[in-house]
């Protein structure tokens, strides 16, 4: 049997899609079939926004990113060397999967005093990013048609994670203070196969908004009545630059139906990837052996260098410092918008955190008015990218202040209202 006819007998053999189509040249490609969990997903909108702002006159409100300022920039280099100079061959090795010691008891202190985290059952392991941890949740906790409850509008990292997994998810609308925990018992009394609920209380991606005292405590009281986990994910928590403090959800947690997400990424870099779980040993247990699987272990000398400048420099005079510049972005981006958006034209008004949410008439055609934003050189994201339910109608965007300048915000948004204005909305 000559070659490619040997190829074809195979194929027959497998039944398993690997069908050949002839290329230029005779060459021959594979045609591809992808598993259930990934074939309808589709490429971060957001990612995809960023491709296209090569053009540095654009102004972008689309980022999702900390500001480069605040990046402690020359503390890390001399932390680093120092690493280099004192642990090199450590830092450079395999790590165990759970997370570099010293670093677990700094995030396990921190959440402690910080957060009031922390009860005799729970530990905490170190993951690649707030976002690896979002996914190893699921993963553990979730089958395939099973329910995830999130809210609507959500983080789309989550989003994709989760619908990665087979899961159905059901949106519940923020408001201006959170979830409805009457509707959240709706669902939970009629559906049987939720397995989750996820929630960014504190500022919250991408809408800015802070679930309310009294909410929290509904929530959790429902979580635990029907048995269901919550992700309390929970990585601008420490961004307040206005208001006062409201308690985590974890921290009023005493049956352990709490998993709570942080991050380093805002508060130190985000392209360290380190991020970190804190829950009910058994569940986090689960997850470090799903983490073997996945990674084996977080970037060890990150981890290193987040421990390092933790136990040298502390984080509260650096968070401090990163809230005055988001206090300020905010405050000129609130400014501008006051003075210029038309009435009809609603938006949040967050304390801290990284986003705002901005709504339009329900008249609004969306594609045009996207369209119109970018000609003028202004990059928003389309809330559709935020939902659930990416199908339906959606009339309103995000807005992040934490990367451009003052400048670029005035100048932003005086564009942004002139497409309104020409719009006549």
């Amino acid at each position: 049997m000559c070659y490619y006819m040997h190829l074809y007998a195979c194929a027959a053999k497998q039944k398993a899609a690997q069908a050949f189509k002839t290329g230029q040249k005779g060459l021959f490609f594979m045609t591809f079939e992808f598993s259930n969990k990934v074939k309808d997903l589709k490429p971060s909108a957001i990612r995809e926004i960023f491709k296209s702002l090569t053009d540095p006159s654009v102004i972008s409100f689309a980022a999702g990113n900390p500001s480069p300022l605040s990046f402690p920039v020359d503390k890390l280099q001399k932390l680093a060397n120092e690493i280099f100079e004192t642990e090199s061959a450590k830092s450079l090795q395999y790590g165990i999967t759970e997370g570099y010691a010293p670093l677990r008891k700094q995030v396990a202190a921190r959440l402690n005093t910080k957060f009031g985290i922390g009860r005799d059952y729970d530990t905490t392991v170190i993951t690649s990013g707030g976002q690896q941890g979002i996914d190893l949740a699921c993963k553990v906790l979730c089958n395939e048609g099973d329910t995830v409850i999130c809210e609507n509008p959500s983080f789309i990292g989550a989003l994709n994670a989760f619908r990665s997994y087979g899961v159905n998810l059901k949106g519940l609308d923020v408001g201006t203070d959170g979830i409805d925990p009457d509707e959240l018992e709706n669902i939970l009394k009629t559906d049987k196969k939720v397995k989750l609920i996820y929630l960014i209380p504190t500022f919250q991606n991408p809408a800015g908004i802070t679930m309310s005292l009294e909410k929290r405590k509904a929530v959790l009281a429902l979580a635990k009545k029907y048995g269901v986990v919550i992700l309390e994910d929970n990585p601008y928590g420490e961004l307040r630059f206005a208001g006062t403090d409201i308690p985590t959800i974890k921290s009023m947690d005493d049956e352990g139906v709490v998993l709570y997400c942080g991050s380093f990424s805002k508060v130190l870099s985000a392209g360290m990837r380190v991020g970190f779980l804190c829950g009910h040993e058994e569940l986090v247990g689960k997850i470090v052996v799903v983490k073997q699987t996945n990674d084996v272990h977080t970037n060890l000398f990150f981890q290193m260098l987040c421990s390092k400048f933790i136990e040298t420099y502390g984080l509260d005079d650096h968070i401090r410092s990163i809230n005055k510049l988001y206090g300020e972005n905010c405050a000129v981006m609130l400014d501008a918008m006051d003075k210029t958006f038309p009435k009809s034209v609603q938006y949040t008004r967050p304390e801290g955190g990284l986003f705002l949410w901005v709504t339009l008439p329900e008249s609004t055609d969306m594609k045009d008015f996207l369209a119109r934003t970018m000609a003028a050189k202004v990059a928003v994201v389309p809330g559709s990218t935020f939902l659930p339910e990416p199908d339906k109608a959606c009339y309103s965007f995000r807005m992040n202040y934490s990367m451009p300048t003052t400048e670029q915000i005035c100048a932003g948004v005086n564009a942004l209202a002139g497409v309104m204005k020409d719009m006549g909305l």
